[in-house]
């Protein structure tokens, strides 16, 4: 079984890295290795699970079935790691948290924190699909997600809920008013996140509901672009409020006569949510509530 065990390995570093050169300096081992335990492995079992091509490497059906379970084992192995480092530098735990949203995550660090002085935290900003990803991986513990499709992997709990605001201008007509009726975004130029955006998903739906007609100019894929092209005055954009930046130049309105919220999730994975660190986080009770911007 160790034989096997090395075997696997080897074709697990090849699956994550999809690449056999990658793979030897992930396992800090020689390429000619790798390469003949992956063959090994398919010549004991007389299966096929990579597809070669050059410096190319694409899973079969079957590597893919198989990389499935080795994303468990060889995760808490390296869990298992992590947890003697840490020990090691007399820390009392290392949390990796990824999110869609650095505001949204950095107000979960910033309690955590305060509650858990000793924690080592290391967080990553990246896509809802590569956040995901990352969480089925082990290469984070908790992910904090604006969507999530039901999973039976995945333990998940709401976390928070923020009113998408419209930005406008400082010279902007509305720059003096607290709200704006939702039917009044039709009359303006509207800067929007790129389709797959869950901001724009649900202006778009609250809007439907009101059969109002989006005139949208531009389509940018940060908040950060939108927020100067809204400085530059090319239009107008939406934000959930927690993550409006307070641009020199912009201000933040909210919309009244619709419910135009962003709900966000916390999750892990259903199979790691007692492990002792992510369920101390996850039983704080960080139930779903508005909560004041950090």
């Amino acid at each position: 079984m160790y034989q096997y065990h090395k075997w696997i390995r080897s074709f697990h570093a090849v699956a994550k890295t999809r690449s056999f050169t990658a793979a030897a300096t992930y396992l800090q081992i020689g390429q000619p290795t790798i390469s003949e335990q992956v063959k090994a492995l398919e010549d004991r079992f007389a299966v096929e699970l990579l597809y070669r091509s050059g410096r190319h490497v694409e899973l079969t059906d079957a590597g893919q079935r198989l990389y499935e379970i080795t994303e468990g084992i060889f995760g808490q192995e390296d869990e298992a790691v992590q947890l003697l480092q840490s020990l090691h530098s007399q820390k009392t735990g290392l949390l990796r948290i990824g999110a869609v949203s650095p505001p949204v995550v950095m107000n979960l660090t910033y309690d955590l924190m305060h509650r858990h002085p000793g924690i080592e935290f290391a967080i990553s900003i990246n896509s809802e699909k590569e956040t995901l990803s990352r969480l089925y991986d082990f290469t984070i513990d908790i992910a904090i997600l604006a969507y999530v499709d039901p999973d039976k992997r995945l333990y998940v709990i709401p976390y928070r809920t923020y009113p998408i605001v419209a930005v406008v201008r400082d010279d902007h007509a509305w720059a003096n008013k607290a709200s704006v009726p939702l039917k009044q975004i039709q009359h303006e130029a509207i800067i929007m996140r790129e389709s797959g955006s869950k901001t724009r998903e649900l202006l778009e739906q609250a809007c439907s509901k009101q059969d109002i007609r989006i005139n949208c100019v531009m389509e940018l894929n940060s908040r950060e672009a939108i927020m100067h092209a809204i400085a530059e005055g090319l239009g107008i954009g939406f934000v959930a409020e927690i993550e409006y930046t307070a641009i020199p130049g912009t201000k933040a309105i909210r919309l009244r006569d619709a419910q135009v919220n962003i709900n966000y999730y916390m999750c892990a994975l259903a199979v790691r949510k007692n492990r002792p660190l992510i369920k101390n986080v996850l039983d704080k009770g960080y139930e779903q509530k508005s909560s004041r911007k950090k």
